[in-house]
C-alpha cells in the first residue's frame, strides 16, 4: 500500500462551504451562514476548516466550494491562509454535484490526484488524532477505495446517517479499517437504538477521501446523467466559455447528496472509524455544549446580567440582557431579531425560519 509520503503531491483538500444553518438562526443568516461566524474561538468555522489540512496540503491545493453569492466572503476569510481556487457554485444542488464539480478540478491539474473531503460547519477538537486519520485514509484511497471516516456514536442519534462495519481489512497509521456494509440514512429511534447497542456502526461523518478518478467512475456508473452534465462542464474548463457553460448545465442538475447518490450503493467502500471529538454543531443546544460556561452552567457571549439563572446560553454583543430566574433557555439577540427558546426546543428553530419565509420576511433571513 502507498505512504502518505509517496502520495503527498496528489493529495488535494476540497471543503464544501455550502449550506445555510437555519437551525442558529438569526446568528446564521443566508449573507453569513454558520460556516462563516466565529462560533468557537478567534476563527470562522471555514477558517478552522482550512487550517485543519494545510500540515497536511499546501494552501496551493486545497478548494473551496461555496454559492456564488458567498465568494468573496471566502477569500476576504482565507486571503491571508494562501487560498487560490474557490468554486462558484451557480446554485446549491447538494453534496453530490458539489463534489462532482470538485472531481473535475482535481483531475484537470492531476489524473492521479487523491481528494481529501470535509465540510467548513464541522467542529473537530482532536485536529492531531483528525489528520493521522487523513493520512491514514489517503493510504487507504491510494489504492483505489472509497474511504469515508466513521464517528464513534455516543448516543442513538436519530439525525446522523450510519455506517455498518464489514470485514476489518488490516490496520493503517494504527487505525483499524473496515469493508462498508451498508449506509443507512438517519434511522428511526428504535433503529438508532439497536445501532448503537450492536457496537458494529459509526456516524456518518460527511467526510471522505478517494482518487477524483475513482469517484468520477461511480458518477458514471450511478449517475449517469450527472456524469454526463460533468463532462459537458469539464470540456469547458479553462476556456473563455467555462462560466456560460457552468451556469447553462448546472440549471439541470438534479438536487442529491453524495450519501443517496453514490456511496449507499458503491463498491470498494472503506471505513476508518476514528475518535476525534467531532461535532456537526446542529443547533444552539449543541454549540452550548462545546462551549465554556460558568459555575451556574451559563454560557454567556456579550453584556449579560444573570439572577438565579441556570443552564442557560445567552449571545449578545451589542446590549445588555438581563435574566431572572431562568434555566435551561436559549437566549440569542442579534439587534434586529430576538430568540428565546427552552434548549430543548432548538432543533425548532428551522421553524422560525420557514415561518419567516412564508411571511416574506427575506429581511430576516
Amino acid at each position: 500500500m502507498p505512504t502518505f509520503e509517496s502520495c503527498r503531491r496528489s493529495v488535494y483538500g476540497f471543503i464544501m462551504a455550502g449550506g445555510v444553518g437555519t437551525r442558529l438562526w438569526p446568528r446564521s443568516r443566508k449573507a453569513t451562514p454558520k460556516q462563516f461566524l466565529d462560533l468557537i474561538g478567534p476563527r470562522t468555522m471555514l477558517q478552522e476548516a482550512h487550517r485543519r489540512l494545510q500540515p497536511l496540503i499546501p494552501a496551493e491545493r486545497i478548494l473551496i466550494s461555496t454559492g456564488r453569492e458567498h465568494v468573496s466572503l471566502v477569500r476576504d476569510q482565507l486571503s491571508a491562509a494562501g487560498a487560490e481556487k474557490v468554486l462558484a457554485e451557480p446554485d446549491g444542488r447538494g453534496t453530490a454535484p458539489a463534489i462532482g464539480l470538485g472531481a473535475l478540478q482535481v483531475r484537470a491539474r492531476d489524473p492521479d490526484g487523491i481528494m481529501v473531503v470535509v465540510t467548513a460547519d464541522h467542529y473537530i477538537a482532536d485536529v492531531p488524532a483528525f489528520q493521522r486519520a487523513l493520512r491514514a485514509a489517503v493510504e487507504v484511497a491510494a489504492s483505489g477505495r472509497l474511504v469515508t471516516l466513521g464517528i464513534e456514536p455516543t448516543f442513538p442519534s436519530t439525525g446522523y446517517g450510519y455506517i455498518q462495519r464489514g470485514e476489518r481489512l488490516g490496520s493503517v497509521e494504527g487505525l483499524d479499517v473496515y469493508h462498508v456494509e451498508r449506509f443507512t440514512e438517519k434511522p428511526d429511534p428504535a433503529a438508532a437504538q439497536a445501532f448503537l447497542d450492536s457496537g458494529a456502526y459509526s456516524w456518518n461523518s460527511g467526510m471522505f477521501v478517494w482518487r477524483a478518478s475513482t469517484i468520477l467512475a461511480e458518477f458514471e456508473r450511478q449517475m449517469p446523467a450527472l456524469y454526463a452534465q460533468l463532462r459537458e462542464i469539464e470540456a469547458a474548463l479553462g476556456t473563455e466559455d467555462e462560466g456560460t457553460v457552468l451556469e447553462r448545465v448546472w440549471a439541470g442538475v438534479a438536487k442529491e447528496t453524495i450519501d443517496y447518490g453514490i456511496m449507499e450503493h458503491a463498491a470498494g467502500v472503506a471505513v476508518l472509524p476514528v475518535q476525534i471529538g467531532w461535532n456537526d454543531i446542529g443547533s444552539w443546544q449543541t454549540l452550548m455544549g462545546l462551549l465554556d460556561a460558568d459555575e451556574e452552567g451559563n454560557v454567556v457571549t456579550g453584556d449579560a446580567v444573570t439572577l438565579d439563572t441556570h443552564d442557560t446560553l445567552i449571545y449578545s454583543p451589542d446590549r445588555l440582557v438581563a435574566t431572572i430566574g431562568l434555566e435551561g433557555l436559549i437566549v440569542v439577540d442579534t439587534g434586529d431579531a430576538l430568540l428565546i427558546c427552552r434548549k430543548e426546543a432548538s432543533q425548532r428553530v428551522r421553524e422560525v425560519v420557514d415561518a419567516l419565509r412564508a411571511q416574506g420576511r427575506e429581511d430576516l433571513l
